[in-house]
């Protein structure tokens, strides 16, 4: 179904010995252990033994296959729980192209993630049985049978009972996973985090790029429009009522600046209960975050979900504010704006994450990782972070 990464998975580690198998060429052929298929279709998932990405004290990081958290590579989703689906599309991109090659730099950052989310308490790996399903086949030369490659793919995957976990790609890819989950759920929830609502209707012509998916959406019916949030909008526009079209649908739209100087933890609670018990999919841009502290993307936008500055003091976006002082700055620039910045902007994007626990969550994707733009790795590793942090609010996943 899916173009593997290696020819044999990935085991989880029972114990200080772990696995010392080499992977050999060629497409996935499931070995003894976790991902025996005589295992995996034999048990429920519930009860099936779960994947565990190998701990740093026993595995040196650099051993392994690129797969996502050097969990186990499977040729189907049966059995499992939940999946990271990397899908490599960049043709429907507007401006930078690159996007193809996030999913794999994703995968590379992500060996320095590990299983447990003290933060929150989750403890993902404990309640699913989680694999790698490698990347979909996509068509690079036409944009139509990409799509329904994907929508096909990920047909296979919602009927087995997992839940997508994506890693893209650009955003056009949204559109046919919701075609997929649709043909399942009916039409979901949206909580969109983008510096773009992407609806527009055509460009040169085209109906399908990674500027319309959520316009098709609402004309193919796959989106419930009174639970559909899009957060941290903003950029210049070809026209002053550029958000009438989402509004007009019902979408709540969250403007960037609304989210400057403040939490964001009193919007997600308002969120909660816009969406209620009923299926929701989260769809996170990269370029929702300020290119600052996110700059592999294709569309990036200035101003996103980062701290403003005001006067001699650096303000941050906590229940109560964190000052630092002026002389601070002052002899620290570097550190306060690299770090202190890069900081609260990770920290919008988990609230808004963290605040969908407890929802119905069906899937998720993390687009527009433009590899090529960002040589040190970090739009990739934040990437990697929040996919992670989207894994810990899958609904079988119970908090300490």
């Amino acid at each position: 179904m899916l173009w593997l990464l290696a020819s044999t998975c990935v085991r989880g580690l029972g114990g200080r010995g772990g696995s010392r198998r080499l992977v050999s060429r060629g497409r996935a052929r499931p070995v003894a252990g976790l991902c025996d298929p005589s295992r995996r279709l034999s048990r429920q998932a519930s009860d099936a033994p779960r994947n565990q990405p190998p701990s740093p004290e026993f595995v040196a990081r650099s051993v392994g296959i690129c797969s996502m958290m050097r969990l186990p590579v499977q040729a189907t989703p049966e059995g499992l729980d939940a999946a990271f689906v990397g899908v490599p599309l960049d043709i429907g991109t507007s401006n930078r192209p690159g996007a193809r090659f996030g999913p794999r730099r994703i995968r590379e950052e992500s060996v320095l993630l590990r299983t447990t989310n003290p933060s929150t308490g989750a403890v993902p790996f404990q309640f699913l049985r989680v694999a790698d399903l490698g990347d979909v086949n996509v068509n690079l030369y036409n944009l139509q049978d990409s799509c329904r490659l994907i929508q096909a793919d990920y047909q296979k995957i919602v009927a087995a009972g997992c839940v997508p976990l994506t890693l893209g790609g650009d955003h056009t890819i949204t559109y046919p996973i919701l075609q997929a989950i649709a043909e399942k759920h009916g039409p979901v929830g949206l909580v969109h985090v983008d510096a773009h609502m992407d609806t527009a209707d055509k460009a040169l012509g085209e109906k399908l790029y990674h500027g319309t998916p959520f316009r098709r959406c609402v004309d193919e019916g796959l989106l419930d429009c009174k639970r559909v949030v899009q957060i941290g909008i903003r950029g210049s526009s070809t026209t002053l009522d550029t958000y009438r079209y989402s509004r007009s649908q019902g979408f709540r739209v969250v403007l960037a600046e609304d989210c400057w100087l403040k939490s964001l933890v009193p919007l997600m609670g308002e969120v909660r209960q816009q969406m209620g018990g009923r299926p929701i999919y989260i769809s996170f841009d990269i370029d929702g975050l300020d290119p600052a502290y996110a700059p592999g993307t294709g569309t990036p936008e200035i101003a996103g979900l980062t701290p403003s500055q005001k006067g001699g003091w650096s303000y941050l976006p906590l229940s109560k504010p964190f000052l630092v002082p002026a002389s601070f700055l002052e002899h620290t620039p570097f550190l306060c704006f690299a770090c202190f910045q890069l900081f609260t902007c990770k920290m919008e994007a988990l609230e808004i994450i963290r605040g969908c626990q407890g929802l119905n969550v069906v899937g998720c994707d993390l687009v527009e990782v433009s590899p090529p733009y960002d040589p040190s790795g970090n739009t990739a590793l934040v990437a990697a972070n929040l996919l992670f942090e989207m894994l810990c609010v899958l609904p079988k996943v119970t908090v300490a």
